[in-house]
């Protein structure tokens, strides 16, 4: 994909650097895949080393990455400080993407399962974006994009602390949205639909009736990818999307309005 300078497509993201955690690998490393596409640098944070060394290596000079444990709450001045050193400059765009999953009866799940479900979705995401208000504030320019789910939209069985987490983003993103659009910060998210990745899997492990549900409602009749999210995140991000805040977008084929 090539822009010209004097006639850049509203979708590209030249200049700009997008914070993305989880971004080593699913979902994560999709997003970042379509931000470099459009000439955005990415800044991947996430925990595990050689998974961010071989996402970087995969991206190119456009990636860089900062190894850091987002629910280490006090830390998340400390990890934008780090990543605007990684990219020579403040991220523009941050996309709360990072998660953890806990698949199993709501009476089975612990308070310590709960409670690890919602530092890593719902106070980590809030620490980051508090950490990277400011510096979008004084430059009247961000872009914040929260990755919820379906089961933010309707009920999944087996999963509630993530079902209370996602459906936590919605109501995030609109206060949020109501807090800082006038100062020149949009925020947004996207639900995506079952998209073929490592915890869709693993959610799915040993439920073949559940993953004929989940294509059986699905309009589309397929699993979706990582890129299929990518290429919403660039929109909502871009100025095409200008006028767009405090919304939730699904990218799903379907699955939210199917039967």
């Amino acid at each position: 994909m090539e822009f010209s300078d004097k006639d850049p497509s509203p979708f590209c993201l030249r200049g700009q650097t997008a914070l993305i955690t989880g971004g080593a690998t699913g979902l994560g490393l999709g997003m970042a895949r379509s931000f470099v596409a459009v000439g955005a640098h990415v800044v991947l944070v996430g925990r595990r080393e050689e998974e961010l060394k071989r996402a970087v290596q995969e991206l190119g000079p456009a990636a860089s990455y900062v190894r850091c444990d987002i629910t280490n709450l006090g830390a998340a001045g400390q990890l934008v400080e780090a990543v605007t050193r990684a990219a020579g400059g403040p991220p523009d765009i941050l996309v709360n993407n990072a998660g953890i999953h806990v698949k199993r009866p709501s009476l089975d799940t612990t308070p310590e399962d709960f409670q690890a479900v919602l530092n890593t979705h719902v106070l980590a995401a809030h620490a980051l974006t508090r950490a990277v208000l400011p510096g979008m504030i004084s430059r009247g320019h961000g872009s914040i994009l929260f990755i919820a789910s379906m089961a933010s939209l309707f009920g999944i069985p087996q999963v509630i602390a993530y079902s209370a987490a996602k459906s936590a983003h919605l109501g995030m993103v609109r206060t949020l949205a109501t807090e800082v659009s006038s100062l020149g910060v949009r925020v947004n998210a996207i639900a995506p639909g079952w998209i073929d990745s490592e915890m869709s899997r693993k959610a799915m492990a040993g439920d073949p009736a559940r993953r004929e549900k989940v294509l059986g409602r699905t309009p589309l009749k397929k699993f979706g990818d990582a890129e299929d999210v990518g290429w919403a995140a660039v929109y909502l991000c871009s100025p095409a999307a200008k006028f767009v805040t405090g919304v939730v977008l699904p990218v799903d084929g379907g699955v939210s309005i199917g039967f």
